[in-house]
Order: structure tokens, then C-alpha cells, then sequence
């Protein structure tokens, strides 16, 4: 019988659980094309490399370091609608990353399973809601609450060492959150390796190798 070595293992979302990053740096794409392509082209790439960060972060971002401009609250919730409504429906609909539905199905009893997203939290809730799966989680956050707010928020409410808890996240965002937590983190890579040397990757949740040695005793 496989035995988790952690108590709470919180999950990133969107690129973890699912195969959605992909439908929010298109969404980004397009909320930005009327300015060219080499702002598009920024844009993506940021997106990509900072994955965990909130929509509400990228867009002031974006708007400031590559149009100098600084947008009003009105500008900022239009743009955030807009955003919502390209992603929202796309990720109800977007498949499982390979073997996540049946990890999740697998041991939901046996820890404690959160979701730490960069996704507002009612959006979030809504997609968990309309998949049907809001039974696997004890808690399901997002922002505009920080990584490392969050994991602190779950390491008061489930009672657990730090120890105990991992986040599994495919961000530099999600590392750097569960490193200022002080928990383990378990990296998803995609394309490109970029975590540090020492963190521990799986490809997804059939990587049965990567999976055992991150997430159960020897044995």
C-alpha cells in the first residue's frame, strides 16, 4: 500500500490540475494585440515565465512597463472582464492534465488536498463548481491573495508542521511563494526547465517514477 509522506499537498491550478495555462496567455494575447506584435510578443513571454502571478498583477504590469501607462480603476475592471470572459468558459471546458483526475479521485482521502491559484477566487470557484469537483478539496483559493498568504492561511487552518504540507506549482511564482512559506515544493515542468537544479519535477500525474519519489514513502 503506497503511504503519502505529506499531510496537505496544495495544488496550483491552472497547468497542474489542468491544461489551461495555455487558454490564459492566449486570452492575454488577445486582450493586447490591438497594440502590435512586439508588445503581444513581450506579453507571452512574461506570461509564461511568471505564471503565477494574478491577472490583476499582469495587466497593471503590462500596461505600465510596456505602454507607459498607468490605468484608471474603471480601465482595470473593464480589462479584467474582458480577460474573465475569454478564460472563464475555456477552462471550465479544458482537459484534466494527464492522470490528475485519477491522483486526485485516488487519495483525496488520504491528505488533505487544497488549491492555492492565481485565478480569483470567485471565478475559481465557479470552474470547481461547474466540474463537479469541489468534493477532493478542502479549501480552494485564489486571488487576490498572494501564494505565500494563502499557504500560510492553510498551515493555520489545517494545523499541520510545514513539514507536512507541499504545494505543487508549474511557476516561478508557485516556488518562490512555498519557499517564503517554508514548505516543500514539486515542480510541473512544460517546454522548458525553469526551476532551480534542486527542486523535484514530474512531467504530470502518469509520471509514476517522479510521482513516487516526490510524493510517497519508499517501500
Amino acid at each position: 500500500m503506497k503511504l503519502l509522506k505529506y499531510r496537505v499537498i496544495v495544488f496550483d491550478f491552472d497547468g497542474v490540475l489542468l491544461e489551461s495555462a495555455g487558454i490564459k496567455t492566449k486570452a492575454y494575447a488577445e486582450l493586447y494585440k490591438a497594440y502590435g506584435p512586439e508588445v503581444v510578443e513581450r506579453v507571452v513571454r512574461y506570461d509564461q515565465r511568471y505564471g503565477g502571478f494574478s491577472r490583476f498583477e499582469k495587466i497593471r504590469y503590462f500596461h505600465k512597463e510596456f505602454l507607459g501607462k498607468v490605468l484608471s480603476h474603471d480601465e482595470e475592471m473593464n480589462l479584467w472582464n474582458r480577460f474573465s470572459e475569454l478564460v472563464e468558459k475555456a477552462v471550465r471546458q479544458a482537459p484534466w492534465v494527464p492522470g490528475a483526475d485519477r491522483f486526485l479521485s485516488r487519495y483525496y482521502r488520504d491528505a488533505h488536498f487544497y488549491i492555492a491559484s492565481g485565478t480569483p477566487e470567485d471565478e475559481l470557484s465557479r470552474i470547481i463548481s461547474g466540474r463537479q469537483i469541489g468534493h477532493y478539496f478542502k479549501g480552494v483559493y485564489g486571488a487576490p491573495k498572494k501564494k505565500e498568504e494563502i499557504i500560510g492561511s492553510i498551515l493555520l487552518e489545517s494545523g499541520v508542521k510545514s513539514g507536512e504540507m507541499v504545494m505543487i506549482g508549474d511557476s516561478i511564482t508557485d516556488y518562490q511563494g512555498a519557499m517564503k512559506a517554508g514548505i516543500d515544493f514539486i515542480g510541473r515542468e512544460h517546454l522548458e526547465p525553469i526551476f532551480p537544479k534542486e527542486v523535484m519535477t514530474i512531467r504530470d500525474f502518469n509520471d509514476s517514477l517522479a510521482i513516487q519519489r516526490a510524493l510517497f514513502y519508499e517501500g
